[in-house]
């Protein structure tokens, strides 16, 4: 399960399947160097994302 405290790279490295669901959400994260430091929740909210919604897109590629 992914939750708002993980980090991002880790996200992304550990869940590749993941990475369609930032690319909807316009987070180019996987492009980005900060993402080797900053949590899903704190990214979320400089992008001004709902944390909720990205985090049930996230957990829902996981079970696909």
């Amino acid at each position: 399960m992914i939750t708002q405290e993980m980090i991002i790279a880790d996200i992304i490295s550990q869940h590749p399947e993941t990475l369609p669901v930032f690319k909807e959400y316009n987070l180019d994260c996987y492009e980005c160097q900060i993402a080797d430091l900053e949590t899903l929740g704190h990214g979320a909210g400089v992008h001004k994302v709902d944390i909720d919604r990205l985090l049930n897109s996230l957990n829902g590629a996981l079970k696909k």
